[in-house]
């Protein structure tokens, strides 16, 4: 109760708007150091700002970026592409039932990312429901506005603030893992999820080490859901 009487105190866009905000620690230095590195890597700026504006993908940005600076197939990058993201076919099922049905919801869905999505969980079931679908707006367009304006930082100004200082060099292609480590650190305190993520660091590392260096993610992300959820099966046997 006392969540929704904070809901309805104000502009549900404006609240969700207000609990996206601490994500923009994380988003911007990303989406500066992607505009950064797609620039390098042969795009122009009114490209790059394209790409973060319509593929919106995080992680799946910089290997689309990298393939396609590496002379990989144009089918090969789609696909690689879109399995990085088949974690949303997880995401869509859990996250709708919280939302009503709506004519946006294809917007709506653009603006689905790691990030919202776990904000959404969390906060969702403690909004009155005819104030969700203009809360997850608020979020969404926050955290949206805020990966494409750190992308055009990064593709205008990127090469001014690295010569300005140097260390960002460095720095900056950590924000990406250093982002993701912020977001699974608690999961460790299950551990049906600690098993999960280690079988999936250790699977990647693996096949990084043996020459399958695009595939390493995509591969070792899709075999920990299947082990989370085998897991899961053994369990529910069990109890």
């Amino acid at each position: 109760m006392i969540a929704q009487k904070q809901i309805t105190s104000g502009s549900p866009f404006w609240v969700g708007v207000r609990d996206a905000t601490p994500l923009l620690g994380g988003y911007i230095p990303v989406a500066i150091s992607f505009g950064l590195i797609a620039t390098q890597a042969g795009f122009s700026q009114w490209e790059t700002i394209f790409i973060s504006t319509l593929i919106y993908a995080g992680a799946s940005q910089f290997l689309f970026v990298a393939m396609f600076a590496s002379g990989a197939p144009l089918w090969l990058i789609i696909s690689m592409t879109l399995l990085i993201n088949a974690r949303h076919i997880v995401y869509g099922p859990n996250l709708a039932p919280l939302l009503p049905a709506s004519k946006k919801s294809l917007f709506l869905m653009h603006g689905l990312t790691d990030q919202i999505f776990a904000l959404a969980l969390a906060r969702l079931p403690a909004i009155p429901s005819e104030q969700r679908e203009s809360w997850f707006s608020g979020a969404m367009l926050l955290a949206w506005f805020s990966w494409v304006g750190g992308t055009a930082t990064g593709a205008q100004m990127g090469d001014t603030l690295i010569s300005q200082w140097p260390f960002l060099a460095e720095v900056m292609p950590f924000a990406l893992p250093a982002l993701f480590l912020v977001l699974l650190a608690p999961k460790f305190s299950s551990t049906q999820w600690s098993i999960t993520l280690v079988a999936t660091l250790i699977g990647a590392l693996a096949l990084k080490v043996i020459g399958w260096s695009n595939a390493a993610i995509p591969i070792a992300a899709a075999l920990g859901t299947l082990l989370y959820y085998m897991i899961d099966s053994l369990k529910e046997k069990r109890s």
